[in-house]
């Protein structure tokens, strides 16, 4: 919970190496660098198979992972990339996703129609995660919604076909036929269920929303109501038997409230906000930042930026279904710690030696430029943590949950415009200006409309409308204004407090200074590559 500050004096630097361009406010702008990066993923020693495992400090390479490269970059990648293009109106280079969908539909072609992966370069595909059915899904519905693509739903359609013939609530997956009459190995992680297959929920979700298939919406049914019957409980706990990979519990969350938003599932979504609520609290923090691994010996401070993202996802979804104060929670989460923790300044990244000329070894601070990955709340190296690293995979992650904050800055419905997020966007039907720091937002619609403007709760006190004849209406956190003229700009005007927050991780107290909703100062306890200035009262 947030408290009044004392009045703080911001350190002008810190003694530890802070980082330049950290951004806070621009939402568009990370997007675009976020696929930037992606675009620049390809191993040109493995036929521009992308590759997914990355480290920048304290030595420098991207690499080859004999689980992840081509059964599960494709997918993050595609998603992000094409729902980049479409939120945008920007063009990536159709080169990048013929590369990208190359690795996608190779990871399918192995002994059944699953995603798979090679356990060398040079190797067979032999690897099956159910981990990864859910990226395999996501390359599937991406490539048939945007680009039409008629191999994408074969495949998507014989894997569901598959999915139901081997894999069966409670007794999981048919060993015999994946092991013993296909050669395949499968990998699982501990919990199976909510690591595995779980996490299909959403991009078969996207799938039906794009094609109409049925079995993909009854395989998702299916799927939940497990989800439901053992994890997701009406009392909202979490508990080790979701598995220590974090963000398996935060996808399979945001996958169901996806479900719930398209079959109108009250009950369901009340399942998912009693585990936003509740259980949520025993991986996160109070700016969204969430544990990587759940483990008792997991590094306390070492996210993950995919979790956040979930986690951004959910609260839009959740504020699109009346709970105002989740698009407060979402606000903060970008402004806080999903925005700051993008790689924008890779002065501190050395290129390193490479006189075999590996490709991995090649550019590698350039390429990683608008990378996400496993940062602290004050950084990119958590204390302790013996690396820094941007695994390929969470750069589609962060990116696609982006598009969808993007998406919600402003939405459209019979009762008029809700604008919902502060940041800026010019569309078909409205401009918004957003210029945070000084507190003034300014709207301009571009047809005559009813507009309904979220207030941030630490601002319904000091909140000015200005350029609208007739009285607003201020009730349940959203200002109404009957209506705002065609071409004409309405200025919003409010204060922009300074308070702290106490993030609690499990062995420190980390206290973050905000004005309104944006990071500005941090405790880093002598971390380098540092987002913000050093916390302290004088």
């Amino acid at each position: 919970m947030a408290r009044s500050l004392w009045i703080p004096t911001i350190g002008a630097m810190n003694s530890v190496q802070q980082l330049h361009d950290v951004n806070t406010t621009d939402m568009a702008a990370a997007i675009r660098l976020g696929c930037r990066a992606m675009s620049s993923v390809f191993n040109a020693d493995d036929n521009d198979i992308p590759f997914f495992a990355s480290r920048v400090w304290p030595t420098a390479e991207l690499n080859f992972n004999d689980f992840h490269s081509e059964s599960h970059v494709p997918g993050r990648h595609l998603n992000a990339l094409l729902n980049a293009e479409e939120v945008l109106g920007i063009h990536i280079d159709e080169a990048v996703i013929e590369k990208h969908a190359r690795a996608a539909f190779y990871a399918y072609s192995g002994a059944l129609p699953l995603p798979l992966n090679r356990a060398k370069i040079d190797g067979p595909l032999v690897n099956f995660l159910p981990h990864n059915i859910r990226e395999g899904f996501h390359a599937l519905y991406a490539l048939a919604k945007y680009r039409n693509s008629a191999r994408a739903r074969e495949l998507a359609e014989a894997s569901i076909e598959t999915i139901f013939k081997l894999w069966v609530p409670n007794k999981e997956w048919n060993l015999e036929v994946i092991e013993g009459q296909h050669g395949l190995k499968i990998i699982q992680f501990g919990g199976h269920f909510i690591t595995g297959i779980a996490r299909a929920i959403g991009p078969l979700v996207k799938y039906f929303r794009a094609t109409g298939y049925g079995p993909a919406l009854k395989l998702a049914l299916i799927l939940k109501e497990e989800a439901i019957r053992t994890y997701f409980t009406e009392q909202g706990h979490y508990s080790e038997a979701f598995g220590t990979h974090t963000h398996s519990t935060t996808c399979t969350m945001s996958s169901l409230a996806q479900l719930a938003d398209l079959t109108h599932d009250l009950p369901l979504m009340s399942r998912v906000k009693a585990f936003y609520d509740n259980g949520l609290w025993a991986i996160r923090d109070a700016l969204g930042w969430v544990i990587e691994n759940s483990a008792a010996n997991a590094n306390p401070d070492r996210g993950e930026v995919n979790n956040t993202g979930d986690i951004l996802e959910t609260a839009l979804l959740l504020g699109k279904w009346g709970y105002t104060e989740c698009y407060q929670d979402a606000e903060r989460i970008l402004r806080g710690h999903l925005l700051p923790s993008q790689l924008r300044d890779v002065s501190f990244i050395q290129e390193p030696a490479n006189p075999d000329h590996h490709d991995g070894r090649r550019d590698v601070a350039q390429r990683h430029l608008g990378a996400f990955g496993f940062p602290a709340p004050y950084g990119h190296a958590p204390i302790d943590c013996d690396e820094v690293s941007f695994n390929m995979d969470i750069v589609g992650g962060a990116v696609g949950s982006l598009c969808e904050a993007y998406r919600a800055i402003v939405q459209a419905s019979l009762v008029g415009l809700h604008i919902n997020l502060f940041f800026d966007i010019d569309k078909s039907a409205v401009k918004i200006e957003s210029s945070y720091p000084d507190g003034i937002f300014k709207i301009t619609t571009k047809r005559s409309t009813p507009v309904w403007l979220r207030v941030p709760q630490w601002a319904v006190d000091t909140v000015q409308i200005e350029g609208v004849s007739g009285a607003v209406t201020l009730a349940d956190g959203r200002v109404f204004i009957p209506e705002c003229v065609a071409g004409q700009t309405i200025a919003v005007r409010f204060n922009l407090p300074l308070q702290t927050l106490e993030l609690k991780h499990r062995t420190r107290t980390i206290r973050a200074a905000l004005r309104g909703d944006q990071t500005i100062a941090m405790d880093s306890f002598g971390a380098p590559f540092t987002y913000f200035d050093a916390f302290f009262i004088s």
